[in-house]
């Protein structure tokens, strides 16, 4: 008997874990001090874009941190132009010196307050550390941000696990509830936090100040443009050299 074999079915593209409603414009808000900015930064930024389905991702640079005072920060205008020169070449990425022109302390909470007059209509996604969403009870006016924006907590092994409605600060469980896992908590507002892991790239800011006091290279760590930019500058120079 001869059989008819059957047209084979191409492979689905992977598809984003969360497709945004149509007409919903979902912007990622990724801020720091990028002090300097780093491949690791650059690669969690795309992560989270391609799995929540952003169409874009703004950088926002710091002006003065409240979390890092007296830690070695160089210029705002130093770090800006490292971010710009990182996120170049990428459609998606954006930079906004929103911090850097209110200057003095930069609050999330404000940020997000004025994203909203100057983007109405959008809705924002807020990536943030682990480390800084367990330290999230600290910043100014922390209840309020939970109903500005959706939140994506990103995680590297072997601090993957999601912590659950009891990582929350005491005042603010209440107004939340589990959403369809543990890997997502609602809040009353309609907002809502998401865990994603992210790809495990050890590299942090700090140890690149650390091997550029040291004299050692920061190639691959950091885009070449700004390993460029870095040394043009003599940004984070070795202990005894001038800048």
């Amino acid at each position: 008997m001869t059989t008819t074999a059957r047209p084979r079915t191409p492979p689905r593209a992977p598809a984003a874990t969360r497709r945004p409603p149509r007409g919903v414009r979902y912007i990622g808000i990724f801020g720091g001090t990028f002090n300097p900015v780093h491949l690791a930064h650059l690669r969690c930024a795309e992560e989270v874009r391609e799995t929540q389905g952003l169409e874009r991702v703004l950088f926002i640079p710091s002006a003065v941190p409240p979390h890092k005072a007296g830690a070695e920060v160089v210029a705002a205008e130093h770090r800006l132009a490292m971010v710009r020169l990182a996120v170049a070449g990428n459609p998606a990425f954006r930079v906004s010196t929103i911090e850097i022109r209110r200057a003095g302390h930069s609050y999330s909470v404000d940020t997000l307050r004025l994203l909203h007059t100057r983007l109405p209509g959008c809705r924002f996604v807020f990536i943030l550390g682990m480390d800084a969403f367990r330290d999230i009870a600290t910043w100014k006016e922390y209840a309020a941000i939970f109903s500005l924006c959706d939140i994506v907590v990103i995680s590297r092994p072997p601090d993957d696990q999601a912590p659950g409605l009891d990582a929350l600060p005491i005042a603010v469980r209440s107004a939340f509830c589990y959403g369809s896992s543990k890997l997502e908590m609602r809040h009353t507002s309609g907002c809502c936090i998401r865990f994603q892991r992210i790809s495990a790239l050890d590299i942090s800011a700090s140890s690149i100040r650390q091997r550029l006091r040291a004299g050692r290279s920061i190639r691959y760590l950091v885009p070449a443009s700004v390993e460029r930019y870095i040394a043009r500058h003599g940004l984070y120079a070795p202990r005894g050299v001038a800048r």
